[in-house]
């Protein structure tokens, strides 16, 4: 039984916009505006799945003055790659995704104090692991789930999913934006590894690509100056047709990039579940009016549940958080500058060190505002870095455990990109490079997994990481040694003693210790007894102690 079906097309200053599809045998069927300046036409059509596209007069300055192009729904939440013509599935009826259904949207998800991330490329996660050229899909991550509960990860962030050019790629040119990528698999795969992570307690943070999108995206062919700038603000930092925020429809009161987007963001929160939003090149953005408007459109349409928006503002900028500012949290590349300079031994400086581990000394207010990592997408693992000053070895897994305690015990939310768990040591590459598992076979790989994992438990566990109190007690620059104490007001205290030399320090004397009593030593597993507020012990080259107050 067929059944009519509506399809529409916002192009408010175009001439005239056509329908075809595989329902008319790609013949043209004029579509009508109504005076929001959306086409519109119904077709009757049975239960099944069609392809189809929008013939439109063009209005773009790059084309002949009313050119007829044909384009792919801004809107297709579905799209074949081969014929780059949109998916449309009818379910009795009515247009669906796909027919999936929930299985967890009622357990309960870590607040965002308590996020650990773990950020993720799909294709090259995992997948074929003995094929190196086997990319990874939906599927694989999925497999890869009681890996990432046995780290004790509570959250995944995963590089951009949205339909991007070709078969491989990082994302950040995405073409269709209300389109999984289909080299990834199918809109039910992606739901389902969601559900699964919600299953076990795991948030799902997804890269939204908000400052442009790739020259082929189909809101460019329409109109490309009613939804992009005409040129790019700065064309050093320009990755594609940048949206344009700022401009304003006063014939129909809308703000057109904005109305796009917000329809986007809408749906991905909607229909994926998803838990949080990493947006990118914020600072490119550079609205605070739009990302204000988007962080409260999130709030609005998670509810009750937590929603995390974090903001790649580089170089940081602490206005980008805090009271005034849009956004939850914002990446702090300022701590991985600093920590990695330090691992390396590429200087020592306590003031620097203080700043990043307590970012309230650069303006941020609290745990939440600032994402720590030692290395992401963008970096080099950390031991790439070590190799290229000749480190190697036992001596770079050491600095590997040091900057991992370093990131799990600083104030702020930490982050790991995967496979530095346990010393995936590739260069940063936008070729595919999968992660290479067989480490985990080896004794010092296998090692760095498990100090890891224990980090990921003791912070889990100790509430005094959920507040931003954080003391440096201990500074000691001739030594290169540092100190410091956090806790909360329920009584949790960890103490970081940090030695950043290659010097074995035997019966090193801490002073200015805490508190008195009896404090267990977290990575070696003893007590010790502190009086005078003083406490010795052996700090080995490049090495962290946590103590634990009992």
């Amino acid at each position: 039984m067929a059944t009519k079906i509506e399809f529409q097309l916002f192009a408010p200053y175009n001439k005239a916009v056509s329908l075809i599809g595989s329902f008319s045998n790609w013949e043209e069927i004029p579509m009508e505006k109504n005076d929001q300046g959306n086409f519109k036409i119904q077709v009757e059509l049975a239960d099944g799945i069609y392809q189809y596209k929008f013939r439109v007069q063009s209005k773009s300055w790059f084309l002949e003055p009313d050119q007829w192009v044909d384009i792919v729904d801004p809107y297709a939440t579905d799209v074949d790659n081969a014929t780059q013509n949109g998916i449309l599935r009818i379910k009795d009826g009515q247009p669906i995704v796909d027919t999936y259904v929930w299985q967890h949207d009622d357990k309960p998800l870590p607040p965002d104090h308590a996020l650990v991330i773990y950020e993720m490329h799909i294709a090259d996660f995992s997948g074929g692991e003995t094929d190196e050229k086997r990319r990874g899909k939906f599927k694989h991550a999925l497999e890869k789930l009681d890996y990432l509960c046995d780290l004790g990860i509570n959250a995944i962030e995963l590089m951009p999913v949205q339909e991007y050019p070709g078969d491989y790629g990082w994302g950040y040119n995405p073409r269709h934006f209300f389109a999984a990528e289909n080299s990834y698999g199918s809109t039910e795969d992606l739901k389902h590894l969601i559900d699964e992570c919600h299953g076990r307690g795991i948030r799902v943070l997804i890269d939204g690509i908000y400052n442009h999108s790739e020259s082929a995206s189909p809101l460019t062919q329409i109109d490309h100056d009613y939804w992009y700038r005409h040129a790019p603000k700065d064309p050093e930092f320009s990755w594609g047709p940048e949206f344009n925020y700022e401009h304003y429809d006063e014939n129909l009161g809308t703000y057109p990039a904005r109305k796009f987007i917000g329809d986007n963001v809408r749906f991905w929160i909607e229909e994926y579940h998803t838990d949080g939003i990493r947006y990118d090149a914020a600072r490119q953005i550079g609205n605070y009016d739009f990302l204000r408007w988007i962080v409260e459109e999130t709030k609005l349409v998670a509810g009750s549940k937590p929603f995390y928006n974090v903001a790649e503002y580089i170089p940081e900028d602490n206005s980008i958080t805090g009271y005034d500012g849009p956004m939850d949290g914002c990446w702090h590349e300022s701590f991985y500058n600093s920590i990695v300079a330090h691992l390396c031994g590429d200087r020592f400086d306590i003031e620097e060190l203080k700043n990043v581990l307590d970012c309230k000394r650069q303006g941020f207010i609290g745990v939440t505002n600032v994402v720590n990592y030692l290395t992401n997408h963008d970096h080099n693992h950390l031991m790439t870095e070590f190799a290229n000053r000749e480190i190697f070895d036992d001596s770079a897994f050491k600095r590997a455990k040091l900057g991992a305690a370093l990131m799990m015990t600083a104030v702020g939310v930490p982050m790991i990109w995967m496979g530095e768990e346990f010393g995936e040591y590739k260069s940063k590459t936008i070729e595919p490079s999968k992660i290479d598992w067989r480490l985990l076979e080896n004794d010092a790989n296998r090692s760095l997994f498990e100090y890891y994992k224990g980090l990921i438990d003791l912070r889990k566990n100790n509430h005094a990481f959920y507040h931003e109190n954080i003391d440096f007690f201990h500074e000691d620059s001739d030594n290169r040694v540092l100190a410091y104490c956090r806790w909360n007001e329920e009584g949790s205290r960890i103490v970081v003693i940090a030695n950043f030399s290659d010097n074995f320090l035997a019966g090193y004397q801490v002073t200015n210790f805490p508190a008195n009593g009896i404090w267990h030593e977290w990575t070696h597993n003893y007590e010790v007894e502190t009086n005078d507020n003083n406490i010795m012990t052996d700090l080995s080259e490049y090495e962290a102690k946590v103590f634990i107050w009992q």
